[in-house]
């Protein structure tokens, strides 16, 4: 099984990862990595670290001429903006002295995990909070999740996604976008999905909403406040079998539910129309069985492609749903943590939206969940051992 582990802080010298478990022979080449972590930098509303940023990732352990060799794989990512403003962050974020002169955030943002933080870790200081929860842990999460995504490449399992609504603005339903995403992924998989949806500065399949959605981020900015929204995660390639209804912790679609969860502002996911099904009748809602070619085949895909914790073949569809950024321009008011008086929350650089960035960044860690569910289901040492028992599986299905 495939695990990872992310240090670093958010102005720290570098993030860190180990990624084990992975078979060897696995084609990695750092470009491979940095494709994804270019990607999360997407989207209008960015803030200002979007231009200070490289992102581009070093491998240390691991690899060997461009494969994997099934040993731990040690990834680094430094930060830029530690490196360039050195009177600053290398003091703030200094792994030794006595953090004497430096100053003490001491006014906790809502829907932060600042307060939460101060009061589980007893600290007297909100830095190191602000510095561990941010969302530039991704960076890493996105470079370690991006080598089991080689894997699942190497067995025709693809992953992509594209925004469904920032804000105010988007689609009214997956009806409004389902044939569009269908004509992508019919024509090169969920890949296709990913980039087309990346000629887009919000990430929309849509150009009318793309200009719309840009025009409200404007908007929203000048009023000093923030914007969440929703995206859609499609995986295509899957075979049927992958997770179990045997156990709760086995069910695929709450590996996935709770991966989606784990990236920080997401306040919800539902696995294919899990929304809508709520409110219809089972009738309208469940995908009707037929047999085509000695194959079993559904007519529609609103289970996304999960029923009873396991895969039915059809593409696993995902949506996640980000709350609106806690760091607002225009402060709301909270309480100092050491004299209790009411204050404006202070401002950190921030984004006015993150939701394509969310995106990409689900695509990333979704990827880990299926590639433990099919090492679970057809794993080996190494590439051509698991592809070998896949293939076995495949011409038994045929």
């Amino acid at each position: 099984m495939i695990r990872y582990f992310t240090a670093g802080e958010s102005h720290g010298e570098a993030l860190i990862g180990i990624v084990e478990g992975v078979p060897a022979g696995v084609p990695l080449h750092p470009n491979d990595l940095n494709e994804h972590t270019r990607r999360r930098w997407q989207g209008y509303g960015r803030g200002g670290r979007a231009k200070i940023e490289a992102d581009q990732v070093h491998l240390y352990s691991g690899v060997r001429f461009a494969q994997t060799m099934g040993s731990p794989i040690a990834i680094k990512l430094e930060n830029t903006s530690y490196q360039k403003d050195k009177a600053n962050w290398p003091q703030v974020m200094s792994v030794d002295g006595s953090g004497e002169g430096i100053e003490k955030i001491t006014l906790p943002r809502p829907g932060h995990a600042d307060l939460v933080g101060v009061q589980k870790y007893h600290l007297d200081d909100i830095r190191p909070v602000i510095d561990r929860s941010s969302a530039r842990e991704t960076a890493m999460r996105v470079a370690c999740c991006s080598v089991a995504r080689q894997f699942l490449r190497q067995v025709g399992i693809e992953i992509g996604s594209h925004v469904v609504r920032i804000g105010a603005v988007g689609y009214e339903s997956p009806a409004d976008w389902q044939d569009r995403v269908h004509a992508l992924i019919e024509t090169g998989g969920a890949a296709a999905l990913y980039r087309a949806a990346d000629e887009s500065e919000v990430r929309m399949l849509d150009h009318n909403l793309t200009d719309r959605c840009i025009e409200h981020i404007k908007a929203t900015k000048k009023s000093g406040d923030s914007l969440g929204g929703a995206y859609e995660v499609v995986i295509t390639g899957v075979p049927p079998g992958l997770g179990s209804y045997v156990q709760w912790d086995r069910k695929l679609d709450a590996l996935l539910a709770q991966a989606i969860i784990s990236i920080q502002a997401q306040k919800a996911v539902e696995i294919g129309d899990g929304l809508l099904g709520s409110m219809l009748p089972g009738s309208q809602i469940h995908d009707e069985i037929y047999k085509e070619r000695d194959l079993f085949r559904r007519r529609t895909n609103r289970a996304g492609g999960i029923e009873g914790g396991v895969t039915n073949g059809m593409p696993i569809v995902i949506r996640g749903y980000m709350k609106p950024i806690p760091t607002l321009i225009k402060p709301l008011e909270t309480a100092d943590l050491n004299t209790g008086e009411p204050q404006p929350t202070r401002y950190e650089r921030s984004d006015v939206t993150s939701v394509p960035a969310a995106s990409t960044v689900a695509e990333s860690v979704v990827a880990v969940v299926l590639a433990n569910a099919f090492l679970e289901k057809f794993g080996g040492d190494s590439l051509s051992e698991i592809k070998a028992r896949y293939s076995e599986e495949v011409m038994w299905r045929q």
